[in-house]
């Protein structure tokens, strides 16, 4: 076999593990972090208990769901009850396959980009493959054969819909500006200017798009507590209940990685230009890989933070600003975008 397809076939493999391990635990963590953070917002002390100042509790976490009763209510849809927690965690993961985590490495003499598949149209599948994570909230809400998680899953549906095209039409003025889709050409040219200057209020959309995407506060209400018990997920337990959790988390995740991708320069740091990263061979590569985490890691922080800081919306209070604000918007930034790039 030929020793470049070798090379090729095992460097993706190592990527897509290291990638998806990244995710899976910042996942854990960020089981955490909501607690960690919330307490301190609300000056109690959160979870200390478990490990130097709380940090094992997420294994205490997954060991307690592992090794609790999977219970299937004998009045469920089981086959598409047990699929539902897979639908929604697997499109989560995949749209990690096209988020460039930082320039290339050079390994054995061979550039190897740290992006697991360089698409053409890298946009285009995370929005086509992102968009089937509702199936899973749907057929959980649908499956359950409750009233409840019925109305939490119809919920989900329409809110995921009123918000992706306000959400793809946010990026728009990106790809008017860039002439690719290629998630590495939109990285490139932020060097001199990040996309959140140039294009705010593209960011601002994708932003608050961002968290009704990922059923956040104060979007979150496939699963509002008030009215709905626990929403699509009131029937789930053990494993199938974290899987649900895990897919949220991730797809927040893939979403603070799109943000950083598409409107805040990727691994760029100011005042460095790629060809420092360059000069600075695979250190370069691991200062690119620390400052997109970082990036990824402070609007992870802002998810929390507004989680414990602006009420959750009422659902026509929801819908309206989806189709009668964000969407609106995000046509006029499209024109404007056009306007002020007419070739002259």
């Amino acid at each position: 076999m030929n020793q470049d397809l070798i090379f090729y076939v095992a460097s993706n493999l190592v990527k897509i593990i290291i990638f998806t391990h990244i995710a899976l635990i910042l996942a854990a963590l960020m089981s955490l972090a909501e607690r960690r953070v919330s307490a301190v917002m609300q000056s109690r002390l959160g979870p200390n208990r478990v490990g130097f100042g709380g940090i094992l509790q997420p294994i205490a976490d997954a060991l307690k769901f592992i090794f609790k009763e999977d219970v299937v209510p004998g009045h469920v849809e089981k086959v598409l009850f047990v699929l539902a927690p897979a639908i929604a965690l697997i499109p989560a993961l995949l749209t990690l396959a096209v988020i460039p985590f930082g320039p290339p490495l050079e390994v054995l003499g061979r550039e190897v980009p740290l992006v697991i598949a360089d698409l053409d149209i890298g946009v285009l599948f995370v929005f086509a493959i992102a968009s089937l994570g509702v199936y899973g909230i749907v057929f959980a809400g649908w499956a359950s054969n409750s009233r409840y998680p019925m109305l939490g899953g119809v919920r989900a549906s329409a809110q995921m819909i009123s918000y992706e095209l306000s959400l793809g039409l946010s990026v728009v003025g990106v790809f008017m500006v860039t002439g690719s889709l290629r998630m590495l050409d939109v990285v490139a040219l932020q060097d001199d200017m990040w996309f959140c200057f140039t294009q705010p209020v593209g960011f601002l959309v994708f932003v608050i798009c961002a968290f009704a995407e990922t059923n956040r506060l104060p979007f979150d209400m496939p699963e509002a507590e008030t009215e709905l018990v626990a929403g699509y997920h009131t029937e789930y337990s053990s494993m199938k209940f974290a899987m649900f959790f895990m897919g949220e988390y991730t797809a927040m995740f893939v979403f603070s990685g799109l943000i950083a991708t598409l409107f805040l320069g990727g691994w760029d740091i100011p005042f460095m230009s790629a060809e420092t990263f360059a000069a600075l061979g695979n250190w370069g590569a691991l200062l690119g890989f620390a400052s997109f985490m970082a990036k990824c890691c402070a609007f992870l922080f802002f998810y929390i933070w507004v989680r414990w800081t602006i009420p959750r919306f009422r659902f026509d209070q929801l819908m309206s600003l989806g189709w009668k604000v964000l969407l609106p918007l995000a046509i006029a930034n499209v024109l404007a975008t056009g306007l002020f790039n007419l070739p002259s």
